[in-house]
């Protein structure tokens, strides 16, 4: 049976995300928190003195599944963050690659 190779599957999104989908950084607007400024990496990461990051629309999905949304910011914390919050990241998306095997 062909299998999916699990290491390219946790080393991909840590070290590619950010070249195949890079963040745009827009205007300060309302939204959905993302990256650190949301669950799960929110309780690890204190912001600091400047507005946290946001999606200015949300994802439909988002709201209404709170896995998703979890995968949404830990992706968007790859894209966009610095390197603690891409380490952390990194970390908590690859525990729940492994969390499915």
């Amino acid at each position: 049976m062909n299998r999916p190779n699990l290491t390219a599957v946790e080393v991909f999104p840590v070290h590619g995300l950010q070249y195949v989908f890079p963040a745009d950084r827009g205007q300060l607007a309302r939204g959905a928190p993302a990256s650190y400024a949301a669950e799960p990496l929110q309780r690890m990461i204190a912001p600091e003195n400047e507005p946290i990051p946001v999606w200015p629309s949300a994802s439909v999905a988002a709201p209404k599944n709170s896995r998703f949304h979890e995968l949404l910011t830990l992706a968007d914390a790859l894209r966009s963050g610095r390197p603690r919050e891409r380490k952390l990241a990194g970390q908590a998306l690859n525990n729940r690659f492994r969390a499915i095997q």
